[in-house]
């Protein structure tokens, strides 16, 4: 049993690290979220580093590599750019993961080389308003027959990008079954197709991903634009859910590792009565549980990644991992907010960022206790939903 990274791993870790340090360090990703506004600057950047095109094949214009190589680029960004790695990831699960697994050739060949290069942006629409992690039996929108496509009506929100993206993956009801997972269908809805209307939520953190209400008004889209098999989506957006569940782990790694960074920092060079704060006990001993629990959330997190790589069963450890690495990370931006003191509460210091960001995957995308349902019904116990 190996826990080291491949040679080409862990160059790729170095590349994105020396990245981030060169184009985003902590300063700069503090200003651009306050700025509250997409950085369409650093996205060029990324694409210029062929960021995103990790995880695609190169036969399709990517850098090739596999789920742990794309959980290795979201931790490095996020150890600076906290929630705004998020615009590297979105389109890496939403759209990468969801084509490779469900797209035609045709549909491969004409958006992953786009995708790769950094020209062609994914958003995914599947909450309903009202549904939350309920979203089968709340299902509202739908998509009826016309010639040569369909018609699509209803309503998403908390859609994260959805102005900024090219392209919404969205899941619809187009037909009415006995059982509400059947009669479903996934769409590759061009965003800026008439009756496509995406509003910014004003919300407490990852203020320059903007998430966003959705609405579609009698939206056309070609059958060229069905992803899979028609009524086969919510099969569909499962597979996908697992690719995000473990970004999100990886981008609350990140987050984690920079609370870490910076609470070391500050307890090394602050002093109170005489002595750095990292001397007491109790500052001391908070920061090695940050340390301790950013361990336990990393051999998770690259296990349900390596599962995911095999094409093994990994939907319980990938939840697991989001699920604990979630509030580990937002337990340890908390204590790290009082190792600042008041600085902690300071905008000046991305203490406080870290915590606003992570506390968002304690919610989303899925909430911790419908987590901990889905690991408690995998022992074998009744189901409670």
């Amino acid at each position: 049993m190996s826990f080291d990274l491949t040679d080409e791993q862990q160059m790729l870790r170095e590349m994105v690290h020396d990245f981030v340090e060169r184009e985003c360090p902590k300063l700069v990703a503090r200003d651009l979220e306050a700025a509250e506004e997409f950085p369409h600057a650093l996205a060029a950047k990324m694409a210029a580093a062929s960021l995103p095109g990790v995880g695609i094949p190169e036969e399709l214009g990517g850098q090739g590599g596999g789920m742990v190589e794309q959980v290795i680029v979201c931790e490095e960004l996020s150890r600076s750019l906290g929630g705004l790695s998020w615009m590297w990831g979105l389109t890496a699960f939403s759209g990468a993961r969801a084509l490779l697994a469900h797209g035609s050739p045709e549909q491969q060949q004409a958006m992953l080389p786009r995708m790769a290069a950094g020209d062609l942006t994914f958003a995914i629409a599947l909450t309903e308003p009202g549904g939350g992690t309920d979203v089968l039996r709340a299902m509202r929108t739908r998509a009826r027959r016309t010639d040569g496509g369909w018609i699509l009506n209803g309503t998403k929100i908390w859609s994260t990008l959805a102005h900024v993206s090219d392209r919404l993956l969205v899941l619809a009801r187009t037909s009415d079954e006995e059982r509400a997972s059947q009669g479903l269908t996934v769409f590759l809805v061009d965003r800026r197709s008439p009756g496509v209307t995406a509003t910014p939520i004003p919300k407490l953190g990852m203020r320059a991903m903007g998430s966003c209400e959705v609405s579609f008004a009698d939206v056309v889209v070609p059958d060229a634009d069905v992803l899979g098999d028609v009524g086969g989506g919510w099969r569909q957006i499962l597979a996908s859910l697992n690719s995000e569940r473990l970004l999100v782990a990886a981008m609350c790694l990140g987050i984690h590792r920079g609370v870490l960074e910076d609470a070391v920092a500050y307890a090394g060079e602050r002093e109170a009565f005489g002595k750095p704060i990292g001397a007491m006990q109790a500052i001391q001993h908070g920061i090695a549980d940050i340390a301790m629990t950013l361990e336990c959330s990393r051999l998770l997190i690259y296990r349900a990644a390596w599962l995911y790589e095999q094409g093994r069963p990994c939907g319980v450890e990938a939840t697991t991992a989001k699920c604990l690495a979630a509030e580990w990370a937002t337990s340890a931006a908390d204590f790290g907010i009082q190792v600042l003191g008041g600085y902690g509460y300071a905008q000046e210091y991305n203490m406080q960022r870290y915590w606003r960001d992570a506390r968002l995957y304690r919610i989303g995308p899925i909430t911790n206790e419908m987590a901990r349902n889905v690991v408690g019904e995998s022992l074998g116990l009744p189901r409670s939903f």
